[in-house]
């Protein structure tokens, strides 16, 4: 078996605010299939009602879980009116050290004049659609692969009915509650969930008395949000 590397994996309160996880196991399978942050998903912008990560928030998410990544061009060709790339993003994994892929596909339509008359027209061709459609497709490969990895990648956006991870939470929740009865798996989820500090104020002034673990709980999420909010009045 590998030697298994010890390297700290971010919390999910490190990653935008989310319940601690105990087991190493188990909190990169939490992490992996935690939801989006909700003010990360965007709407297409041509397409009703689909969703999207956009590829900033995805190369974000693979340098804070994974630290060491990096894309490989497996192919780039044209297919009717769009530039087809499949790539491998490949992946360190921070509790073996050993690396681990996942393919994907991505297609960008070439632009062509409003003129032209047929889609594949190609000497209508914008001047500058090449130079837009490559790397647009590759954005759309790379986020297509990073989907496979879990949900917090994006991978259950648009999808109707999603299976729950509740048993995650709950296999972590109780193992971290063992020692810390009078915490529970709902408290701790109420205070990752804050968005603020004045919410953050409220359920501690509703249980300050549940002593020190609380308190530390209470403290690392208002760090958290102070730093949120540094990032946001410098960006």
């Amino acid at each position: 078996m590998p030697k298994e590397i010890k390297t700290k994996l971010p919390t999910l309160a490190e990653l935008y605010g989310n319940v601690e996880a105990v087991n190493k196991q188990n909190k990169l399978n939490l992490i992996l299939n935690a939801e989006p942050k909700k003010e990360w998903i965007k709407q297409h912008p041509f397409v009703k009602n689909l969703n999207y990560l956009p590829i900033e928030r995805v190369e974000y998410l693979l340098t804070v879980i994974f630290s060491k990544w990096r894309v490989e061009v497996k192919e780039v060709k044209l297919l009717a009116n769009s530039i087809v790339t499949t790539v491998r993003v490949h992946v360190k994994d921070p509790l073996t050290g050993e690396w681990d892929y996942q393919d994907g596909i991505g297609a960008m339509p070439i632009q062509i004049s409003k003129d032209a008359g047929s889609a594949i027209a190609f000497e209508k061709m914008n001047t500058s659609a090449i130079q837009i459609g490559s790397p647009a497709s590759e954005s759309f490969a790379i986020k297509d692969a990073c989907e496979k990895f879990g949900r917090i990648f994006g991978k259950d956006l648009n999808r109707k009915n999603n299976i729950s991870y509740d048993r995650i939470y709950a296999m972590i929740d109780g193992a971290e509650t063992s020692n810390n009865p009078s915490i529970s798996g709902e408290l701790r989820k109420e205070v990752n969930d804050c968005k603020n500090e004045n919410e953050l104020k409220a359920i501690w002034d509703k249980n300050k008395g549940l002593g020190k673990e609380f308190t530390k709980l209470i403290a690392d999420h208002k760090d958290f949000l102070q730093k949120v909010r540094h990032e946001e009045e410098n960006a």
